[in-house]
């Protein structure tokens, strides 16, 4: 077993080649009422609850084959093993793309992707993952096979099975084939930088994006010693950076630099500072990758983007060296604390961040804690609104509780 498998109470680990192989081994599970652990590249195995039985860990990336690929109707089927990388691969040969970040996406699967609805940078000018999945198929707690949505685009029929189990974390089905659509790849990118000196230019330069005649793929807003590198490194006194990255043809990419720049000098500000093209590619690599491996704590908070940089001024009010990004467009803030220990993690947790998250008109999530176990409330905050709903919809799915027990918040 990998150092990642290790965080779940594993007994035994199958690795099915096929996913007729996953229908037997789910059937046979729920036959013995032995709890099953779906796995793909393990990279988001520290994010949720451990597991609270031992059980068997499904390792899918054997299922990584591309099942249909019509590149003229810009969509693809695959297995749900498949990685981010090697789908990527076979999307460039015609020139296409899932404009969908993540870090490591050497290891990280599809179908993990998918369960744990990880969004990077690109989700401002792109969306989500749920934008992009129009078919899934999937094995149900009992082991039975079903499929949702579609190999077309224009596919309006039955429930939107698709969008339910995208975040579900396993506990519903385990993911075995998807259908994306996907689009070109952009012929250009680029990213435009401005120091902030104050959190009050902060805020005026990003309300001044609301009206900017620009179209920005991604609102990056930075600060902590992890952006301490080049081309991170800050310019003179500033409490944070905010990197501005545009995509599509090269005029089109090009006259939204200079329109940005015209933009920000009549607005505070301090440099700005502009990358294209080959030197923009490692700075999306580096902004997708963060939180991946972070320290003891790793939090995301979802706020309403007008409450961005107070939240991040309550983080760096909590720890004075917390590395932080902020998907500053959709209010998605991620920020690494560096020394916590579980009972300084659950108490700021509970006492400080979930409070000021839900003042934000938002909540707060525990991405991964090294320092150790978390209480279900320190992970996961309050109770939610339909709570019930949700265990119902588990039921349906899950009738004996074997997918993922206790991993996610609702059971």
């Amino acid at each position: 077993m990998t150092a990642a498998e290790d965080q779940l109470p594993l007994s035994s680990l199958s690795e099915p080649p096929t996913q007729e192989d996953v229908v037997d081994q789910v059937r046979d599970a729920y036959a013995a009422e032995t709890p099953i652990y779906p796995i793909g590249g393990g990279t988001s195995l520290a994010y949720g609850l451990p597991g609270r039985s031992p059980g068997i860990g499904l390792r899918l990336t054997g299922l990584n084959r591309i099942v249909d690929y019509p590149a003229r109707d810009m969509t693809i089927t695959v297995e749900a093993g498949i990685t981010l990388t090697a789908l990527g691969e076979e999307l460039g040969r015609q020139g296409q793309r899932l404009p969908i970040d993540a870090g490591e996406p050497d290891r990280a699967t599809l179908g993990g992707l998918i369960a744990a609805n990880f969004s990077g940078p690109r989700r401002y000018g792109y969306g989500t993952l749920r934008d992009y999945v129009i078919g899934i198929g999937a094995v149900d707690g009992r082991g039975t096979p079903f499929k949702a949505g579609g190999r077309v685009v224009k596919n309006v029929a039955g429930y939107d099975l698709c969008k339910l189990l995208t975040g579900s974390l396993g506990s519903l089905a385990v993911i075995t084939q998807v259908t994306l659509k996907v689009r070109p790849v952009p012929e250009a990118t680029a990213f435009v930088r401005c120091s902030i000196r104050n959190w009050q230019e902060g805020e005026a330069l990003l309300t001044g994006l609301i009206a900017s005649r620009t179209t920005p793929a991604a609102v990056e807003l930075l600060r902590g010693p992890h952006w301490s590198d080049e081309p991170f490194a800050a310019r003179g006194e500033t409490v944070a950076q905010l990197w501005v990255g545009f995509e599509g043809s090269r005029t089109e990419v090009n006259w939204q630099i200079d329109e940005l720049r015209r933009e920000w000098h009549a607005q505070p500000g301090d440099t700005i500072d502009d990358f294209r093209n080959g030197t923009a590619e490692p700075i999306w690599h580096r902004l997708a990758e963060f939180g991946a491996a972070g320290p003891p704590l790793v939090i995301k908070a979802g706020v309403l983007p007008s409450s961005v940089t107070t939240f991040m001024e309550t983080l760096i009010g909590i720890d004075g060296d917390v590395s932080i990004q902020a998907h500053a467009g959709n209010g998605i803030v991620v920020a690494a604390l560096p020394d916590f220990s579980l009972a300084d993690a659950a108490k700021v947790l509970v006492q400080t961040l979930q409070p000021a998250a839900v003042a934000a008109g938002g909540n707060v999530v525990v991405w991964s804690c090294a320092a150790g176990e978390l209480t279900r409330q320190a992970a996961w905050g309050a109770a939610l609104g339909g709570a019930d709903l949700m265990r119902s919809v588990k039921q349906q799915f899950d009738p004996k509780s074997l997918l993922n027990p206790g991993r996610c918040a609702y059971g």
